[in-house]
């Protein structure tokens, strides 16, 4: 598996990326229907993959990740080198997601390992993330790659119960 920074195009993506990553959201129906982020989970559009990773783009602390797997994209990452709040020091895993048909295989671990070293190569001492609270195979996931819950609060963007999970890096 290949770990690859994406870096938008004049501000775009291009084509053929996009139509990549729109179907790896699309494969996931079954988180976005429990995220909310989309209005018809079962129904994502370009544009709409697009515009939620413009957000992404224009955040200077955002890096947006692609996993690769024999050239076609298996996952994504989305981490923040420091979170909104000026109290929390750790940065941020905001989106893992992996291919709903590449689930199982290992893809999703190894691109938490890959996050997880790019910190600790940055010197970061710990990652934490959020896991919704409706989503207990989330849950399950982070918990089995030794991510401890630390608290439990509403995420900054839509108010969701989430269950926010720290890990250490040394």
């Amino acid at each position: 598996m290949l770990l690859e920074q994406l870096r938008p195009t004049d501000g775009a993506l291009p084509g053929e990326l996009l139509t990549e990553l729109t179907a790896l959201y699309a494969s996931n129906h079954e988180f976005h229907a429990i995220s909310g982020d989309f209005p018809d989970p079962y129904d994502i559009r370009p544009e709409q993959v697009a515009a939620a990773l413009a957000d992404e783009f224009v955040n200077p602390d955002a890096e947006v990740l692609l996993a690769r797997s024999e050239g076609r994209v298996v996952g994504i990452a989305i981490t923040l080198a420091r979170h909104p709040d000026p109290a929390d020091p750790d940065p941020w895993i905001g989106l893992l997601m992996v291919d709903a048909g590449a689930h199982g295989q290992g893809f999703g671990r190894r691109l938490a390992e890959a996050v997880e070293e790019r910190f600790r190569a940055a010197g970061r001492g710990a990652v934490r993330l959020a896991v919704l609270d409706n989503n207990p195979k989330g849950l399950a996931f982070w918990t089995a790659l030794g991510y401890e819950v630390i608290d439990h609060r509403r995420d900054r963007g839509l108010g969701r119960p989430c269950s926010v999970l720290r890990k250490e890096l040394a």
